[in-house]
């Protein structure tokens, strides 16, 4: 049986709905051990906020579907970003590897509103394109400030573990 534009654009959406619980989760895990590095610590509450308005946005795109999301994959991503986050704090360069994570997956996400975005106008849903392009837009700045801080934050661990040798 072959699919509709709209179907696999409702389970595009839903699996954004997973992405963005997913990014919320590494995020919350994230801030609570970044206070060592106040820059990263802001800079991740402030994309919080705009990823909880990201989920808020996803959900309402479903509802005007009359759908909604897959608590399935809302747990398992939720439970998968809890343990990535568990994982990376047992490093002593948890702030590297947070980085570079999050390089990856704010990519990720562009990849994901970009496709979301061509989805909703082939099932007809040019509001939904409005919606989700302001969440690409959030993401693709998102990505910038951690691809311009790279250099930054690895010399703020060499700093902060030179120091402690």
């Amino acid at each position: 049986m072959a699919e509709t534009a709209r179907d696999i654009y409702v389970t595009g959406l839903r699996n954004a709905h997973a992405m963005e619980i997913q990014a919320r989760e590494l995020m919350e895990r994230q801030s609570e051990r970044m206070d060592d590095y106040p820059e990263v610590k802001a800079k991740l509450t402030m994309h919080l906020a705009e990823t909880k308005e990201q989920l808020a946005r996803l959900e309402s795109c479903l509802q005007d579907l009359a759908e909604d999301n897959s608590t399935l994959k809302d747990t398992a991503q939720s439970v998968m970003a809890n343990f990535m986050a568990m994982f990376h704090a047992a490093a002593p360069d948890e702030i590297l590897k947070n980085t570079f994570a999050n390089n990856a997956f704010e990519n990720f996400e562009i990849a994901a509103y970009k496709s979301l975005i061509s989805m909703a106008e082939a099932a007809g849903q040019p509001k939904a394109k409005e919606i989700l392009q302001r969440s690409l837009d959030e993401e693709q700045k998102m990505a910038d400030w951690v691809r311009d801080n790279v250099e930054k934050l690895t010399s703020a661990y060499l700093a902060k573990a030179t120091a402690a040798a």
